[in-house]
């Protein structure tokens, strides 16, 4: 027997877990180091991403804050008091009034034809994607996947490329300078075809459409009261986009309207614009377009709001089926 112990001789102990400094055991001090430097890391992810978070809100923020602090101005405050703040005179209601009034109320025609524009094209691109959509994802048929490719390819051709071969088709037809030209091209939406298909072969299970025939159901109900509502927030944000772009189309409308009356509000500003920038010879009515241009956002500020909640509904409709 040896008169040496593991204690006088510096050895450990096996049944004696080892200690360091901090006087934890060795494994769960390493891990409290890992833990900490994980911590630390992901820390500084979540500061990064905030900050890029603050920068963007800001980049989209300050053009809508400019808009509404110019609303504010006359046309002598626009050029002489700063960009980003209002000035001492609120001119806001006389600039709403004269831009009611202006040139007989037209801007009130230019409003009418923006709503119209937007709405039917938007909501005749939303059927036609909806019908298109679900065709493309639940039949089979010969050249479905040819013609398709077609449609998915025409979502990267811009769409001034397309305006001067729509204009001469639709003079061909004697249809330009009507409303009929700006709202029959807006009621093709390549995106919203592809967006519906997409979102129709994950929403809308075969099984279900399946137990609904066997039921006897026919395809249109089928369609209508299987398939449809669970396709509620695609259609929303498939209608949402058409009604946006058709709304904010800038080109089209330049290249097939002349008709001031039948022009939408963002042709007519510009129209505004340009007599403004004539210099002396010209009007200068530039607080007048700023408040046309503040009030001409706001419907798609109430059409987002409006249409939340049933995208949000058709959400937990969709969970829920």
């Amino acid at each position: 027997m040896s008169i040496f112990s593991p204690r006088t001789t510096g050895s450990v102990d096996p049944a004696e877990p080892l200690t360091t400094a901090t006087g934890l055991p060795s494994h769960v001090d390493r891990s409290v180091h890992r833990g900490g430097r994980r911590g630390r890391r992901t820390g500084s992810r979540r500061i990064g991403s905030h900050v890029f978070l603050i920068i963007l809100a800001i980049y989209f923020i300050v053009p809508i804050w400019w808009l509404v602090v110019a609303s504010t101005k006359d046309t002598s405050g626009l050029f002489s008091s700063p960009a980003f703040w209002f000035d001492d005179n609120f001119a806001f209601f006389d600039n709403i009034a004269g831009l009611f009034s202006h040139q007989g109320g037209i801007y009130w025609r230019w409003l009418g034809n923006s709503f119209l524009y937007a709405f039917a094209g938007g909501i005749g691109a939303t059927i036609l994607a909806v019908l298109a959509g679900y065709g493309f994802a639940k039949y089979n048929f010969r050249g479905r996947n040819g013609v398709f490719t077609v449609i998915l390819g025409s979502v990267m051709v811009p769409l001034t490329a397309l305006v001067i071969p729509t204009f001469m088709l639709l003079s061909q037809y004697g249809i330009i300078n009507t409303p009929w030209a700006v709202i029959l091209p807006s009621l093709l939406s390549p995106f919203g075809v592809y967006l519906m298909r997409v979102y129709t072969q994950d929403a809308v299970p075969d099984e279900m459409l399946e137990a609904a025939r066997i039921d006897g159901a026919g395809e249109l109900r089928t369609f209508f009261q299987v398939a449809l509502p669970l396709l509620r927030p695609a259609i929303v944000t498939v209608l949402l986009l058409s009604v946006v772009g058709t709304w904010n189309n800038f080109f089209l409308p330049l290249a097939v309207l002349t008709d001031p009356n039948l022009l939408p509000v963002t042709v007519g500003l510009n129209r505004w614009t340009a007599l403004s920038n004539a210099g002396a010879g010209g009007e200068q009515v530039w607080n007048l377009i700023t408040s046309g241009a503040f009030i001409s956002v706001l419907p798609l500020i109430l059409s987002f709001l409006f249409l939340q909640r049933y995208w949000q509904g058709g959400l937990s409709l969709g969970s829920i089926k």
